[in-house]
């Protein structure tokens, strides 16, 4: 018998989540150096030197378990939000805030809901999907596609605002208002791991919101603008009652100590955060420029990543791009084959890519 038919239902449709490729890997396969990463959303400017700093010295005390309640980590998010620190659960990365929240409420004969070209991990986590198809022209979600496909069975409802991997954002006067009309029984998660990228007129953090809906959550991440994708470090806001089930369920000490520690001194450096988004910025200009240039179209984006469209299948631009040594992020399991994610790099990562571009579709 195979192991497969051991398994709880569903698994066998699910696909595995599959990251960007690393850049150690590249280098064993093709035995080149000199290799760029642009593929995994990662900030190229690192993390705070006084996260770094503050991840050194607790390596001296790493006999001992980590703190696990993350006293310290809470306490911070808390007064940076303005919010109790009860209203703080603590993840090994935002995913896990994802797969606590699919663990406490997509019971057997419930289903998800989330959009078309959302984040990969969603579909896997757990449930029979209702999956929206965007707008088609925008690439936007469709909130009025959701409001109509909503039924009995819809649990949980995953918003990443703004959307891997399109980039595309809802204001917050659209995003209210849909949240208003969504039953109690429905748990909507608004994935803001890319809200510190964000610059755009009219966007606004869904954690503002906090107090008026018990059965809003809100995700966050260190991976992103703080650099700590290597620290795992997630967290979500919500209310205290909501907070309390995911600890019900959430693993003993899953966070590490270095993490939590890094994490609050990330969160001291502002000055850090603003120059990260300010490059950003500059090089979102730099990419946006070039694909005009080059008559390529792309989908404006407020993370730290774009999609372009090559009008045809990707993937053979994407190798002849990985043979010489600039790794970027092909999107068709996302439902998009004839497009690439690009992650805004340095000026020089962008300036390389777009040059070794040239050269392979040309």
């Amino acid at each position: 018998m195979s192991l497969i038919n051991l398994t709880a239902p569903g698994i066998s449709s699910l696909t595995p989540y599959q990251p960007g490729k690393p850049m150690d890997e590249l280098e064993r396969e093709l035995g080149i150096t000199d290799i760029i990463k642009l593929a995994s959303n990662e900030n190229p400017f690192g993390p705070s030197p006084m996260a770094v700093a503050a991840a050194q010295q607790s390596l001296q005390e790493v006999s001992r378990y980590p703190d696990g309640n993350g006293f310290a980590l809470r306490k911070a998010l808390a007064e940076h939000h303005g919010v109790d620190p009860d209203c703080i659960t603590i993840g090994n990365g935002s995913n896990e805030i994802l797969e606590l929240v699919a663990r406490l409420f997509l019971v057997p004969g419930t289903q998800s809901m989330f959009s078309q070209h959302a984040f990969a991990v969603y579909p896997i986590a757990g449930a029979e999907a209702v999956v929206v198809p965007v707008q088609r022209e925008t690439f936007q979600v469709d909130l009025y596609g959701m409001l109509t496909k909503l039924s009995d069975r819809v649990r949980v409802l995953f918003l990443a605002n703004p959307n891997n991997p399109t980039g595309t954002w809802l204001p917050a006067d659209e995003l209210r208002a849909f949240i208003e009309k969504i039953p109690p029984q429905v748990v909507i998660v608004i994935d803001e791991a890319y809200f510190e990228y964000v610059d755009k007129p009219g966007y606004a953090s869904a954690v503002d919101w906090i107090n008026d809906f018990p059965n809003l959550l809100v995700t966050r991440t260190f991976s992103k603008i703080y650099g700590l994708a290597g620290f795992r470090m997630g967290y979500s806001v919500s209310q205290p009652q909501m907070a309390e089930l995911l600890n019900r369920v959430r693993q003993p000490f899953n966070t590490n100590m270095p993490a939590q520690i890094a994490a609050v001194a990330a969160l001291k450096d502002t000055q850090h955060l603003q120059k990260s988004r300010e490059l950003n910025l500059a090089g979102m200009q730099q990419l946006e420029t070039a694909f005009t240039a080059l008559g390529l179209s792309y989908i404006p984006s407020a993370g730290n990543f774009i999609c372009v469209n090559f009008e045809c299948d990707s993937m053979p631009i994407y190798d002849a791009l990985l043979q010489q040594g600039v790794i970027v992020r092909p999107i068709a399991n996302y439902g998009m084959p004839t497009w690439l994610r690009i992650t805004v790099g340095s000026e020089a990562e962008n300036q390389r890519f777009l040059d070794v571009l040239k050269e392979v579709s040309g």
